[in-house]
């Protein structure tokens, strides 16, 4: 089959078009045959060696397309092997495209507990681009800060996959949603996909800007950061408030003031990914029409992976990048 490959780990010229064995059936598992696969930035993280994942390597987490075993149309969840417990992912989880091949090539191979049903009305690209920033999103939100209706949200970083995400089911859910973003275009890109305002976080004073637009200025009920930004997040939660963290891409270390987080009676969750249970969640979500599908920002033929993860890294994207094998 066609495939991407690295050889070693690097820059985004490392993913290499090549010919690769097709996968072997076996038992619990079930071959796809890829009609896209959608970018994130964890598949960077994972071309840089950050992951360590055996090489050769084919990198993919998100990816849709047709069971060949039953001809069914399916999305794929990239959790392999969450576990029993759902507070936390068992000691043999894995992202699909971490140490598994994954979904950067013409098929893929995967648990048959990971495959659900293409969602009605999506597109390829739009369901390939569920996966991983839905689960994602899904569970920081509901089954880890509890976002209820009524509530307000605020999302740092407009523009990424989870963020969009984040956003469009925060939207579903019946919360009040703001962000921050790093340009005006993102920012208005925002509005338009239904977030009552928001600031931009390039401006020193952002925290404070952004209490000031909450609802009431006292500060907001939840806050997803997705980008390590907590020490200044912190600034825009209200007392009492839940700071939802899932990714280090902007800083991989905070230092917090300890009297003022105890005396704010915050609560700090970490997340990431999701399970089979939040996917069913998300999925329940997405068929009763209440979450509008990702946005797409561009496609590329599977052969040409290494100028789209140049895209990605550029980060002047709104939306996901896809491959079409």
């Amino acid at each position: 089959m066609k495939s991407i490959v690295m050889s070693r780990f690097g820059g985004a010229e490392e993913l290499v078009a090549a010919n690769a064995p097709d996968p072997v059936a076996r038992d619990g598992w079930v071959v796809v045959k890829v009609a896209a696969a959608a970018l994130n930035w964890h598949d960077a993280l994972v071309r840089r060696g950050q992951y360590r994942s055996p090489l050769p390597h084919t990198p993919g987490a998100d990816g849709a397309g047709v069971r060949t075993d039953t001809g069914e149309e399916v999305v794929i969840l990239p959790s392999l092997f969450w576990g029993e417990r759902t507070a936390a992912p068992g000691p043999d989880f894995e992202i699909l495209g971490d140490s598994t091949p994954g979904t950067y090539a013409e098929y893929v191979s995967v648990p048959e507990e990971c495959l659900a049903s293409k969602p009605a009305g999506y597109s390829w690209e739009q369901a390939a681009a569920l996966g991983l920033v839905g689960v994602t999103a899904f569970r920081a939100l509901f089954t880890r800060a509890g976002l209820a209706a009524g509530e307000s949200l605020l999302i740092i970083g407009a523009g990424g996959g989870v963020s969009t995400m984040a956003q469009a089911l925060s939207n579903a859910a019946g919360a009040t949603t703001f962000v921050t973003a790093s340009s005006p275009a993102k920012l208005e890109r925002a509005q338009v996909g239904g977030a009552e305002g928001g600031v931009l976080h390039t401006d020193d004073d952002w925290p404070q800007r952004a209490r000031k637009a909450s609802p009431g200025g006292q500060g907001f009920d939840v806050i997803l950061d997705p980008v390590g930004l907590w020490d200044r997040s912190l600034g825009a939660l209200r007392s009492g408030g839940r700071l939802v963290v899932l990714g280090a891409n902007v800083a991989e270390q905070a230092t917090l003031p300890v009297r003022p987080y105890f005396f704010g009676q915050y609560s700090l969750l970490g997340t990431t990914m999701g399970s089979p249970a939040d996917f069913s969640g998300l999925l329940d979500l997405v068929a009763a029409g209440k979450v509008a599908p990702p946005p797409i920002s561009r496609t590329f033929p599977l052969a040409d992976a290494a100028e789209a993860h140049r895209r990605l890294e550029a980060g002047g994207e709104f939306g996901k990048v896809v491959l079409l094998p």
